[in-house]
């Protein structure tokens, strides 16, 4: 069997696998033996199980771990430990839910995270949105400085159709989105940054364009 899993190096590094011959559903799977994992939110409270309603949001936090393969803490790094270490929890940066059968599903990075106007903006949320579009090829969308509502969504898009206009994305969006979830910025590219796995480089989006405006 070929089968779903997630962990860390501070993990040791297994957190979560999907049992053997269970049908994968986007989920990274139950935890693994002696293995806790809690959805927490900024204030470190424990969020709700997502019990198949409509709204994700309130069920959705960073993902912590607790269990005997979790690290004690950085090699001489007192202050990156205290910010990852919590009451024998680790925070693990990634953002996601727990559903009514323990299942975990990650949705997003913590640094990626855009913040509007004091409401979270997960990039993977408007990214699938605008990937929908049969004009898209490929899009990035990163949080950029904005004087009204602290930051704001910017689009980085690869056309597929060369007719595709700013106009066309943002009513196209206005039909999927909430309104503080709307890109403010677009820009169309010929390419985007990419891992050798083909993975889009959001930080390097994000530093290029800040040395632009520096």
């Amino acid at each position: 069997y070929v089968t779903e899993a997630y962990g860390l190096t501070e993990t040791s590094p297994g957190v979560c696998c999907v049992p053997l011959g269970a049908p994968w559903d986007g989920t990274i799977g139950l935890p693994v033996s002696s293995t806790e994992v809690s959805i927490r939110n900024d204030d470190f409270e424990e969020l709700p199980l997502w019990l198949g309603d409509a709204d994700k949001e309130k069920c959705t936090g960073e993902i912590c771990v607790r269990g005997p393969q979790v690290m004690k803490g950085y090699w001489n790094n007192p202050e990156e430990t205290a910010r990852t270490l919590q009451d024998g929890w680790l925070k693990t940066g990634d953002i996601g839910f727990m559903d009514s059968k323990g299942y975990v599903t990650i949705t997003d990075r913590k640094k990626d995270m855009i913040l509007v106007s004091g409401f979270n903006v997960y990039p993977n949320e408007i990214e699938s949105v605008v990937m929908s579009h049969s004009g898209v090829a490929e899009c990035a969308a990163i949080g950029v400085p904005d004087e009204r509502s602290g930051e704001a969504v910017k689009l980085l898009i690869v056309r597929k159709d060369p007719d595709l206009t700013r106009e066309d994305i943002i009513s196209y969006c206005r039909t999927q989105l909430t309104s503080y979830k709307l890109p403010r910025q677009i820009e169309f590219r010929d390419a985007l940054p990419k891992t050798p796995i083909g993975k889009i480089l959001r930080r390097e989006l994000r530093d290029e364009l800040k040395e632009r405006n520096d």
